[in-house]
């Protein structure tokens, strides 16, 4: 589903402390009525405010199509709003196909992790705010529309086929090393959205000193399937070419957690949130913990095909708004916003 996303949003902040305040049986009330769209409004926070429950956008979408700008929620439209023929939670709205909608850019992010990227998260996660707020703050700004999947491959192909125009996050690989890499070979990178610590974490009751590169040579490190892996034979090191490390593969983060409480491997390497959202949601904090120097700062940028017909036009937008953000200081507003924000969650 597409959602472009607002640059304001105070009633995204008031809609979940009123739904909190209304049982499953007022909120079903709340239906069956048209609501005047306020700045700010997503079809999230009005299905929250209206059902009691956000995943019912859907309904939503589906009952509005024509006041809506591909999916974005217009201040001032007249929505309407249907019931649901029973409570929220007994008939979950399905997922709208992934399809591009009415928007000069079509933007595509994939995963499902707080801060960066997540349905449920406000404005989408980090990465969606700072994307579309740079692009409305680029040169004679154009309409925008944002989809997440979950799929990588997907995205890549969605991308590739240009069914989307832009997606993200991913790492630049050494293109100069290894201009072959599908991403070198088929994508334009814009400048780096963030710097992303890549850290190793140890089980606690084992001794792992990590001061120099030279420590890690000999040891087992693991990180989940389809993670990058260049960092580790960038700036000279040659870790992998060179065998100075094993690099062992799982199928998920928590796949390597197991490997690494098992003794099978002598640490986990992945990101600073990933790691940490892993260790809480399995209850691994006594059991694990992640040494102070972080391995790598890995750039997460945006892509486009190197054979989309306005791929230059869109980057130059895209950097041009990025750069202006980090002028104006609202770049370290959005990023220390939904940092606080995950922070108080963890």
């Amino acid at each position: 589903m597409i959602q472009a996303i607002p640059n304001h949003w105070p009633r995204r902040l008031l809609a979940p402390l009123a739904a909190l305040c209304l049982t499953a049986q007022m909120a079903a009330a709340l239906c069956d009525v048209e609501y005047k769209a306020q700045p700010g409004d997503t079809l999230f926070s009005i299905a929250e405010f209206h059902y009691g429950d956000r995943s019912h956008w859907a309904t939503l979408y589906e009952a509005n199509i024509a006041q809506l700008a591909g999916a974005t929620v217009i201040p001032g439209r007249t929505l309407y709003v249907p019931c649901l023929g029973g409570t929220p939670a007994a008939q979950p709205a399905e997922e709208a196909p992934l399809q591009r909608q009415d928007a000069d850019i079509n933007l595509l992010a994939t995963g499902d992790l707080a801060p960066f990227v997540g349905r449920n998260l406000p404005q989408m996660g980090l990465f969606p705010e700072l994307v579309t707020t740079a692009l409305d703050q680029s040169p004679s700004p154009v309409s925008h529309a944002v989809s997440i999947s979950t799929d990588r491959a997907e995205q890549i192909a969605l991308l590739g086929s240009a069914e989307f125009d832009m997606g993200f996050p991913h790492a630049r690989p050494d293109c100069a090393a290894a201009p072959e890499t599908r991403l070198c070979r088929g994508f334009h990178f814009s400048d780096p959205l963030m710097d992303v610590p890549m850290m190793l974490f140890v089980r606690a009751d084992r001794q792992f000193a990590f001061e120099a590169d030279a420590d890690l040579h000999g040891k087992s490190l693991c990180r989940p399937e389809g993670v990058f892996t260049h960092d580790l034979d960038e700036g000279g090191r040659r870790w992998i070419a060179d065998g100075k490390i094993t690099l062992v593969t799982a199928p998920d983060v928590t796949g390597c957690f197991d490997k690494v409480l098992a003794g099978e491997v002598d640490a986990v390497s992945v990101d600073l949130f990933v790691g940490g959202s892993a260790l809480l949601e399995n209850g691994w904090r006594e059991q694990v913990v992640p040494l102070e120097r972080p391995v790598s700062l890995v750039g997460l940028h945006v892509i486009i095909s190197k054979s989309h017909w306005r791929g230059t036009t869109h980057l130059y937008r895209l950097n041009a708004g990025i750069a202006r953000l980090k002028q104006d200081g609202r770049y370290e507003e959005i990023v220390s916003r939904h940092l606080a924000l995950l922070a108080s969650q963890l």
